[in-house]
């Protein structure tokens, strides 16, 4: 518990520390802008002094330094104003300059990204400075979008590593877990075989023990199926039809007389690459989720239908029916719509079908009140 806790503490401390860094940045990008914001202000005021000296000048005038002011802005926008006509430009297309729709639009952005300078440049006339940003703080000021777009990449990657790690360790935990009850089951089962055997030679009607045999053949199976999960199943060639009804035919004598079972099957066989004990499972896990949804009574049916490459088994129940939006969700492991269950039956069904069996699952068709139809696709046996 107390290692728990300090963990919870430290991943706590490490995201505040990491948020933190991230404002400080923030906050010093912002800053360094409005540095350089200001120094940009205080160079276009030093070019709209260096128009006034220039337009003042005379013959005796040393216009040197505002000559060199104005070919030294490479990089800032400027356009020159009197009344509407453009006295001068810097760093602006001719297109914009020839074109007065074009021209108007531009000196709205200029306006919009700073304030223009408006300077006397004779007693009683004035001159309007539109600047923009130079290239510099343009890149500056979408620094902080970029870097929070790589932090929240960094996020989402970190998330869905601890949700992937997370998962495989609970999966290794199931997986074990389950290896280890069927390995513990194993033992009581050994026993009961032979408890089997000493009943036989005693004066017990026959039926009695064909029925005992038959649930510690089941409990067999289930330890089987315990026994593989997390191992690679090893598929072998079966008449999908056959061993179909065996699951199907099995739990119709250990369910309610409620429960109304049919089918509907080809009379040829069909060769599907199946391992049996789980392909057993995922009829069961079907079966017995069609009879929780008519709560114990209804009419339960079985289809197996083919076409040239695939084999396809219908479960069709007269449930409480499933609203279409959780047709993918009712799959995943821990959705259930029962007070008491883990969830496990659907997704472990999906996962036996789709990873195991190369095959696909889905539910075909479910109306509300009237009940589902979930299908399993398999690929055929080719000869």
């Amino acid at each position: 518990m107390h290692f728990s806790e300090r963990r919870n503490t430290t991943r706590w401390v490490i995201i505040l520390i990491s948020f933190l860094i991230i404002t400080l940045i923030l906050w010093n990008t912002y800053t360094f802008f409005q540095i350089f914001k200001n120094e940009e202000r205080l160079k276009m005021k030093l070019f709209a002094n260096a128009q006034i000296t220039i337009v003042n000048a005379d013959e005796n005038t040393d216009v040197e330094l505002p000559l060199q002011i104005f070919s030294n802005n490479t990089s800032i926008p400027v356009v020159l104003m009197l009344y509407d006509n453009v006295v001068s430009s810097k760093n602006v297309p001719e297109e914009i300059l020839n074109d007065q729709k074009k021209l108007k639009s531009f000196l709205n952005n200029l306006r919009n990204e700073n304030e223009p300078i408006t300077f006397e440049y004779a007693p009683g006339k004035y001159q309007i400075l539109y600047y923009g940003n130079s290239a510099l703080l343009n890149k500056l000021k979408y620094y902080p979008i970029a870097l929070l777009l790589i932090v929240f990449l960094c996020v989402a990657l970190i998330y869905n590593f601890y949700k992937s790690t997370k998962m495989a360790t609970q999966n290794k935990l199931w997986a074990g877990m389950a290896k280890e009850t069927a390995h513990q089951i194993g033992t009581p089962l050994s026993s009961l075989i032979g408890w089997i055997e000493i009943l036989k030679t005693e004066d017990i009607d026959s039926s009695i023990t064909s029925e005992i045999e038959k649930d510690i053949n089941r409990l067999q199976t289930i330890t089987d199926r315990f026994s593989k999960i997390g191992s690679v199943p090893v598929l072998e060639t079966h008449d999908i039809v056959s061993e179909t009804l065996n699951a199907f035919k099995y739990l119709q004598s250990r369910f309610s007389k409620q429960v109304a079972f049919s089918y509907h099957t080809p009379n040829e066989p069909i060769m599907v690459q199946i391992n049996p004990i789980l392909y057993s499972w995922t009829i069961e896990n079907l079966v017995k989720n069609a009879i929780d949804a008519m709560k114990g009574k209804g009419n339960l049916e079985l289809q197996i239908e083919q076409d040239h490459y695939h084999v396809k088994i219908n479960v069709k129940d007269s449930g409480t029916g499933i609203p279409k939006k959780q047709f993918k969700t009712i799959f995943e492991t821990g959705f259930t719509t029962k007070k008491r269950g883990w969830g496990l039956g659907l997704s472990l069904t999906k996962r036996i079908v789709e990873e195991y069996h190369s095959g696909k699952i889905k539910v075909l068709h479910s109306e509300i009140g009237k009940g589902t139809t979930f299908q399993i696709s398999l690929n055929k046996k080719m000869q």
